[in-house]
């Protein structure tokens, strides 16, 4: 088992968000979803394209115009500030799954369709770095006036959850209040349902992640000891939901919970196992298409393959998973609002494309703890090339070293290249 390490603490702005009651187990669910299609296109968005001639045509038919997008270049390249790309994972109910959440697709809420799941993931310019970043579905933010598949307009509202955007106009209508908030033009969007975590977790083989101490939950039905599991399928979804079984109970817990998922996720996106594995390749490609509901600038596999080529060599310490930073909402501690002062420095230092710097927590509600591995192979690692030395022409100034732009402490996350572990509930003797 490895060593395990507390990470440093850094000062916090929520204070009681982080042990808030769920409001649903079907919300957090909807995280995971998130999760997969995040991972997958950015790790693996080549795999659709190597499908492409067979599958195209299922990933294009239920496209999504975004409402105000103004053209987009068909090389990725010319798209000055880099690429954003924004993953909605929405609650709807499919009669495959359905028996896995009882009432709420049995009950009266059965019907409707919320967006529980946003992320934005940034692709800078060269040198390509990723950022991935989680907004809370219970954060308060204005909605815009957004145009529905009908043709009619909703009205503009000041303060509403950001996880309503959906049920006013689609996905359209999350990618403009994102876009509103953050500032930044959204090139290209996706939404998955929930059944994707399953089917994508399985095509993959699973997912190995690391349990610190075990896990007890008797929510999700978890009772697992510490160490190394492979989780598929239910599991998957069972380890992604837990709240209880990790850290102090809280919800921001088990968010750092499911960035141990992510990075484990894209560590075996881009491994020999499947990279090498023809077959394991078209089945991620058409199980990420047939769960996949693009916005139609997502659609040409070109677009796909540059995508997959702009990330493949990205260092894993340059891949970053942070969360939105948040206060408590004043009128309602049950909700968070945007921590303004924060998120402005996060978009400058994605605007200045330097490194980012971690100053914060690995884990806001202590869900994970780093761990030293004690294996090197079990070390992370990257396909980067090291880049040969540049030598100075006489006369010519060296290219200056990149500094890093530290984040504010308030803002929690970690990179890809840090291996964690769930803290599990279930401490050893």
């Amino acid at each position: 088992m490895s060593e395990t390490t507390k990470p440093e603490r850094g000062r916090r702005t929520v204070a009681r968000h982080g042990a808030l009651k769920s409001p649903h187990p079907f919300a957090q669910i909807m995280k995971i979803l998130g999760i997969v299609i995040a991972v997958a296109l950015v790790s693996g968005a080549g795999v659709a394209a190597y499908a492409a001639i067979d599958i195209t045509s299922n990933f294009t038919k239920d496209a999504v115009e975004l409402e105000g997008q103004a053209s987009v270049p068909p090389d990725i390249g010319a798209i000055e500030g880099g690429v954003n790309l924004f993953l909605a994972g929405t609650d709807a109910c499919e009669e495959a799954y359905a028996q896995y959440f009882g009432d709420r697709c049995t009950g009266k809420d059965a019907e409707g369709e919320l967006n529980d799941v946003n992320m934005l993931v940034h692709i800078s310019d060269n040198p390509r770095r990723v950022t991935v970043i989680s907004f809370p579905r219970d954060l308060m933010v204005p909605i815009p006036s957004c145009t529905k598949e009908d043709g009619s307009t909703t009205s503009a509202m000041s303060k509403q959850m950001l996880n309503s955007a959906y049920m006013y106009g689609g996905l359209g209508c999350v990618v403009k209040t994102v876009s509103q908030l953050t500032g930044l033009e959204i090139q290209y969007a996706a939404k998955i349902t929930w059944g994707g975590v399953i089917e994508v977790t399985n095509a993959v083989g699973g997912v190995d992640v690391c349990l610190a101490n075990g896990i007890k939950d008797p929510y999700t039905g978890i009772n697992w000891p510490a160490g190394t599991r492979n989780i598929q399928g239910i599991e998957a979804l069972q380890f992604l939901r837990t709240r209880h079984g990790v850290g102090n109970g809280g919800d921001l817990g088990r968010i750092s919970n499911q960035q141990q998922y992510m990075s484990r996720l894209a560590r075996k996106l881009v491994s020999e196992e499947v990279l090498s594995n023809p077959a394991t390749l078209y089945k991620l490609a058409t199980t990420a298409v047939d769960n996949i509901t693009p916005s139609q600038s997502l659609t040409n596999p070109l677009t796909l393959v540059q995508i997959a080529l702009a990330v493949k060599n990205v260092p894993f310490d340059e891949i970053v998973f942070i969360q939105y930073p948040v206060n408590d909402d004043p009128a309602d501690e049950n909700r968070v609002v945007p921590n303004k002062s924060a998120a402005d420095a996060l978009w400058a230092a994605l605007a200045a494309n330097q490194p980012i710097q971690l100053t914060g927590d690995v884990s806001q509600g202590d869900g994970v703890v780093v761990v030293q591995p004690t294996d090197p192979a079990t070390e992370p690692t990257t396909p980067v090339e090291p880049a040969p030395e540049a030598s100075a022409t006489p006369g010519e100034t060296p290219a200056p070293t990149e500094t890093a732009v530290e984040l504010p402490s308030t803002i929690a996350g970690q990179t890809a290249a840090q291996e964690t572990c769930s803290n599990g509930n279930v401490k050893s003797r």
